[in-house]
């Protein structure tokens, strides 16, 4: 029994303009309310994800996305009334290069789409902060060798007080593989080797705002939703009301606070 990541969601003012950043910036297929379905079955509303976005959501994914089969990450955007404080997200998107050609370009391209830079205290560093158009924090990195094969998101990286703490929890909750743990960074990506990595970095940042970036997960074919929210909670995540009444999915913490779902699964 384990989970495996599917989507990061972002909350949004505007779904549809957010949603459309993400897809130039990433080059992906989008999807939502007036936008088309988009091809192929993607998460969507409902019981858990299906074939296609409800009001106030737009879906990002790469070309041949199956939810079924998430190998790798799909960004969903969702509409909310609250507007991003000035609090930095805990969590983010680095974006992959293969140059520093190709860095300075993509940096101008997403200035050219609504990113703005933004200084959180990154100094004399070789990555670009920006913030797509709703202020949601993201990076430009340099060329590494280590993201070559991700895909334009080289990982998701969430901040974090113990990232020795965050890998047995995510380790033991995820069918991924823990690549590296330290006490300033803990490192895992999908046992099939492809896609982003996700990256717990040691921050002094505590949450002091609900979360506006967090990831949704997916049962395994075969698991019951309910045994793994069960083991979850075992491991030390906890349950969080958002005051959604009768919803097919389990809104959850894990231990250091972070916000995340399991989703339901539907044909």
């Amino acid at each position: 029994m384990t989970l495996r990541p599917v989507l990061v969601n972002i909350k949004a003012l505007d779904d549809s303009t957010v949603g459309r950043f993400w897809a130039e910036a990433l080059g992906w297929d989008v999807s939502g309310p007036g936008l088309g379905p988009g091809p192929g079955p993607g998460p969507g509303p409902g019981p858990g994800p299906g074939p296609g976005p409800g009001p106030g959501e737009t879906i990002v994914r790469p070309a041949g996305f199956d939810w079924r089969d998430p190998v790798t990450l799909a960004v969903d955007v969702v509409a909310v009334p609250e507007l991003k404080t000035a609090t930095k997200n805990r969590v983010h998107l680095d974006l992959a290069t293969t140059s520093a050609a190709h860095q300075a370009e993509l940096v101008a391209r997403l200035g050219a789409l609504g990113a703005t830079p933004v200084d959180i205290g990154q100094g004399d560093e070789p990555w670009i902060v920006l913030a797509d158009p709703e202020g949601n924090e993201f990076c430009v990195l340099e060329p590494r060798e280590v993201y070559r094969d991700t895909g334009p998101i080289a990982a998701v990286v969430v901040d974090c007080a113990d990232p020795r703490a965050m890998a047995r929890f995510w380790d033991e909750a995820l069918d991924w593989t823990l690549h590296e743990v330290a006490d300033d960074r803990a490192v895992l990506r999908s046992a099939e080797g492809v896609g982003p990595y996700l990256e717990f970095l040691r921050s002094p940042d505590a949450k002091t705002v609900p979360d506006r970036v967090r990831i949704d997960l997916l049962c395994n074919p075969g698991d019951d939703h309910e045994a793994e929210a069960a083991r979850l909670r075992a491991l030390g995540a906890t349950d969080l009301d958002v005051g959604r009444g009768d919803v097919p999915w389990t809104y959850m913490s894990d231990p250091e606070g972070h916000d995340f779902r399991i989703l339901a699964r539907r044909p």
